[in-house]
């Protein structure tokens, strides 16, 4: 029995040798291979020249957008266009009931005929001395008056005929022939919309505001906008208008409600694909020189601050940066990093300082990728 227990004991105590042993050898062997270089794509910081284009939200409107309303009260007798349609100045565009009227204007016609006639009748009798200057002038005011109604008669029967003050697009007839419309009416006849050249307005706000006024050149608002660069437009299915604009006026305050700055930029329409009344977005272009560029995934948002990581020495060494913008892939470096330094682009969640780093740059890469294709 005590031979048995004895076997027993040595047994386990070889098992226990072998598995400690073991074990020690998978610790050195998990050592070993951490401290082994990872093989990371990285690139070499330089400094360039870059176009950024920041988007705002824009109306537009035409050159103008001119509300048709009559001078006269009426009943709309005539509607000469349709919605839509393109107009010419002076063009005929309602034709109001004018039957009143025209039964005013005879009335009004014959009272200016009977004063005429008594002040041809005094004037004789005057010059002779039979009557008193004093029923010549009195004649010769209701003369006057009369004229002066007939007139007001007149005016308002050609204001039955309404035109178009502009060139341009009719835009809604909310009025039906037979509505009693007047200078008051609400909505308005229409609106002829000039888009011959359309106006995009759009908004800054304070922080964007600055960022303009440090970067384009000039000492007052009309030199910043005469050197302000040209903009572009994307339209809603997201293509960019074929005409370049230019921003042709800055509001000079700033909205105290929203704390933005209204921009106008003005853009050619000759084949009239732009209305007055659709949104697009403007594309303000930023110029950026000498500036550090580098790829959206190379920095890694760590409790709001902009981690990346650089390869100094052979190992991996992490850095905060301070973004100065950024486009849709890229961010602009305003601070923390500088050229010549090695970034790297990858696995930046598993990376940890000092731990040892070979940078694969894209050329390295692009080799790589061509043996294994010939392989």
């Amino acid at each position: 029995m005590k031979k048995q227990s004895f076997v027993l004991i040595a047994l386990f105590g070889l098992l226990t040798f072998v598995s400690c042993n073991n074990d020690a050898k998978q610790a050195d062997a998990a050592q070993a291979q951490t401290q082994q270089p990872m093989s990371l794509k990285a690139i070499k910081v330089v400094k360039s020249s870059t176009e950024i284009f920041q988007e705002y939200p824009a109306k537009i409107e035409g050159l103008q957008n001119v509300e048709i309303r009559p001078k006269a009260n009426g009943f709309i007798e005539k509607i000469f266009v349709d919605e839509g349609q393109q107009v010419k100045k002076g063009q005929l565009l309602f034709k109001l009931e004018t039957q009143t009227l025209t039964q005013d204007a005879a009335a009004a016609k014959a009272a200016v005929n009977a004063a005429q006639v008594e002040v041809d009748r005094l004037k004789p009798l005057v010059e002779k001395g039979i009557v008193g200057k004093v029923l010549l002038e009195t004649a010769q005011a209701r003369l006057a008056q009369a004229k002066a109604s007939y007139s007001s008669i007149a005016a308002n029967i050609n204001y039955a005929n309404v035109t178009s003050p502009v060139n341009g697009v009719i835009g809604a007839l909310p009025h039906k022939v037979g509505a009693l419309v007047s200078s008051t009416i609400t909505p308005a006849l229409t609106t002829v919309s000039d888009t011959r050249e359309i106006r995009a307005y759009f908004n800054l706000n304070e922080k964007q505001m600055l960022a303009f006024s440090k970067q384009v050149n000039g000492a007052t608002t009309a030199e910043k906008i005469k050197n302000a660069p040209n903009v572009s437009l994307k339209l809603v299915d997201n293509s960019i208008y074929s005409e370049t604009g230019k921003v042709a006026a800055i509001n000079g305050l700033v909205d105290a409600t929203t704390g933005a700055t209204q921009f106008r930029a003005d853009f050619k329409n000759p084949q009239a694909i732009l209305r007055s009344g659709a949104s697009a977005t403007i594309l303000l272009p930023s110029k950026f020189e000498n500036a550090i560029v580098v790829p959206q995934y190379a920095v890694m948002d760590l409790q709001g601050k902009n981690l990346i990581y650089v390869v100094k020495d052979g190992k991996a060494v992490s850095k905060t940066v301070e973004i100065l913008n950024q486009t849709d892939r890229e961010y602009i470096i305003a601070s923390g990093l500088e050229e010549g330094e090695v970034l790297i682009t990858e696995a930046l969640a598993k990376l940890k300082d000092g731990q040892p780093v070979t940078p694969v740059f894209e050329t390295e890469n692009k080799t790589q990728e061509n043996t294994n294709t010939s392989k």
